[in-house]
């Protein structure tokens, strides 16, 4: 009997420290975490009346980049947002943000997030854009030539007026390291979204981001169940990889002036290289970045890697325009052997969908390195001819 009622005491006592650790310092309950299987730099809490996000600042470790409070529109949530604007002045981090959801316009700053919203059927929320040149989607320079999307202008020197006159509830911005803030955007009282998903180490990292996009624009469902198709075909490739009987090697880009720039081990680019089942020469590197190297040293360690990949725009676009660019490729074994593959990045879709589409271009990696695998047709890169 005695040994009966110590296990109901001990029992009791692990339910109470249980209910117990669901509260905060402050007595109230935490909300719910949601779960993120590969994004490393995200963390979103669901509170009562608001979701809580933290960005995870990718060049401080143990820094938050910037908090949001995301509060659902509607009179009760005035009084709420007043209380976090001032809870978030008393934080330590380098700035916090009341946003109000469903976000009904904004500025976007890349066609990389001006695609997805696209496709998650938000491209009505798109009020303003800023290098609109470099946005390669038809729908949405056809709004610009009517005048129901406002060109911005430069993205590092944007038009604040346009801005201001667009009406924004957020502007979608990428951040850099040291790059000094925003200037006059932060004098104009419109939240701005910091989309650092590009500092992912994962393909798949960067891709989970949708979830967050999705919130701020009540899509929140569409992003799911898109991440869930977006994950389920990556992994469902990337065991295709395995059974390819074909190891090959790969070297990636061009040399830029007097360097080559190439993808870090551990950086999205690698991890993908990896995944398709490829030998990157650069694949034991630990770096997460970008390494530059002098031609000679990608010539010495990549000379004779089975394949070579590079991104282009317009040119060059043969492999007479490649050696006529510098004769030191012509040293490559890819070159000698026809194994160049180029992307051309003014006529394809690889910059608009490759970021939140990592599966497509893994796709595109496991066919070029695995021809016996027949998996059809190239969508971004093409073997590039003589």
């Amino acid at each position: 009997m005695k040994n009966l009622i110590s296990t109901l005491t001990i029992l009791i006592s692990c339910i109470l420290v249980s209910c117990s650790s669901s509260k905060t310092s402050n007595g109230q309950a935490d909300g719910d975490t949601v779960a993120f299987k590969y994004a490393r730099h995200l963390t979103i809490v669901k509170m009562d009346g608001y979701t809580k996000v933290d960005l995870v600042d990718p060049w401080k470790e143990g820094k938050i980049l910037h908090t949001y409070y995301l509060v659902p529109k509607g009179s009760e949530g005035d009084e709420l947002s007043a209380e976090l604007k001032s809870k978030g002045k008393t934080q330590v981090v380098e700035a916090s943000s009341v946003v109000r959801t469903p976000v009904d316009r904004s500025i976007v700053f890349t066609t990389v997030h001006s695609a997805l919203l696209m496709e998650l059927g938000a491209k009505e929320k798109i009020s303003g854009v800023c290098d609109s040149k470099y946005i390669h989607i038809p729908w949405i320079q056809q709004q610009l030539k009517v005048g129901k999307i406002a060109d911005c202008g430069n993205g590092m020197n944007a038009d604040v007026e346009k801005i201001i006159d667009s009406k924004p509830g957020i502007i979608l911005v990428s951040p850099f390291e040291n790059s000094g803030g925003y200037g006059k955007l932060e004098e104009i009282d419109i939240p701005i979204i910091e989309a650092a998903d590009y500092m992912e180490t994962s393909a798949l990292g960067r891709a989970e981001w949708m979830k967050f996009y999705g919130m701020l624009y009540g899509k929140e469902t569409e992003a799911n169940r898109l991440f869930e198709q977006v994950d389920s075909t990556y992994q469902a490739l990337k065991q295709e990889a395995t059974k390819s009987k074909i190891q090959r090697s790969l070297i990636t880009e061009m040399k830029m002036g007097g360097v080559w720039y190439v993808p870090g081990g551990q950086s999205v680019a690698g991890t993908l290289f990896k995944d398709a089942g490829g030998k990157y020469v650069f694949g034991a590197n630990k770096d997460q970045g970008s390494l530059s190297y002098p031609f000679e040293k990608v010539l010495d360690e990549a000379g004779n890697a089975d394949v070579w990949t590079y991104k282009y725009d317009s040119h060059p676009a043969t492999l007479q325009e490649i050696y006529s660019d510098y004769q030191g490729y012509g040293e490559m074994k890819a070159w000698k052997t026809g194994e160049v593959y180029g992307c051309n990045t003014s006529t394809s879709t690889y910059y608009e969908e490759a970021s939140f589409h990592p599966e497509r271009v893994l796709r595109d990696y496991i066919i070029i390195l695995h021809p016996d695998l027949n998996l059809g047709a190239l969508r971004y890169y093409q073997r590039i001819p003589h």
